[in-house]
């Protein structure tokens, strides 16, 4: 009951906010509060006055997410204030921005540089942009390549490098495809995944295979194994997590999961120090 009373302030507090000129309605006759009314409200979010004052009134009834959104967009609401409303009313985090933030804050890439183990950092996409040096040691460095081969989805499935062992492969595509899937439900814009999913229908018989199936995988973590010749394969375990106020991006640390792994990158890290 609290968060629908939350809610209700929270509307009206939104809508209070804004004149008919913001939202490019005339002025009219003078108005007895400050603000929108509920009606226009309603209106420009494409809604019945009812449901909208309903829902205003922190009544139990639910909105879709388009709803949800075009209202966001109606009262203006910033990043996170989109997200409190979701909060609010559905009590789970908004579907990722259109927007999508590709700008690597410096204080994320001194993270990583100060990281000893691999690090890097990819949008809602999958496309790789921001790495450290391990990465660039122990995977591959992104550096040269331009942005349209940086698509981590893409790498892995394609390159001839991971299809050595083709029982692994099937199984790191199965996992790689179900997380794909879980990414594509949640985008505001699903027309940035589209193109790749063509691709990949046309490219691969594992994707074709595994996009039919119903599997989703909504976490990103697994084993993997770097082969280094300098130093001995490196077993890492990876995982990912978002980061905050980058609406999108998605940092993935690589541990070594065993002693013999974590000697091994301790040199591989060095070497990279020199």
């Amino acid at each position: 009951m609290a968060h629908r009373e939350e809610l209700s302030r929270f509307l009206k507090a939104a809508r209070s906010r804004l004149s008919p000129g913001d939202v490019g309605l005339p002025a009219g006759e003078r108005r007895r509060t400050k603000g929108l009314r509920r009606e226009e409200v309603a209106a420009l979010a494409g809604m019945s006055v009812t449901w909208y004052t309903w829902f205003e009134q922190g009544r139990d009834v639910q909105l879709s997410v388009p709803m949800l959104e075009r209202l966001g967009r109606t009262l203006r609401l910033d990043t996170n204030e989109r997200e409190f409303l979701f909060a609010l009313a559905q009590h789970r985090p908004p579907p990722l921005e259109t927007q999508i933030d590709e700008e690597i804050r410096p204080a994320t890439q001194h993270m990583m540089d100060s990281l000893s183990i691999p690090a890097l950092v990819i949008v809602e996409d999958w496309t790789v942009i921001g790495w450290n040096q391990l990465i660039a040691r122990a995977f591959r460095d992104y550096g040269p390549l331009p942005r349209a081969e940086r698509n981590l989805f893409k790498i892995l499935l394609l390159d001839e490098r991971y299809r050595t062992d083709a029982d692994h492969f099937r199984e790191m595509a199965r996992r790689l495809v179900a997380r794909f899937k879980w990414d594509y439900s949640r985008t505001s814009k699903p027309e940035i995944f589209d193109e790749i999913i063509a691709e990949m229908m046309e490219g691969s018989a594992l994707f074709r295979e595994y996009w039919q199936e119903s599997e989703i995988l909504p976490y990103f973590e697994h084993v993997n194994i770097a082969m280094m010749p300098e130093v001995g394969d490196i077993t890492f375990w990876h995982s990912s997590y978002a980061v905050e106020g980058a609406p999108g991006q998605r940092l993935i640390l690589f541990a070594p999961r065993d002693p013999a792994s974590a000697a091994r990158l301790a040199r591989l890290a060095e070497s990279v120090r020199r």
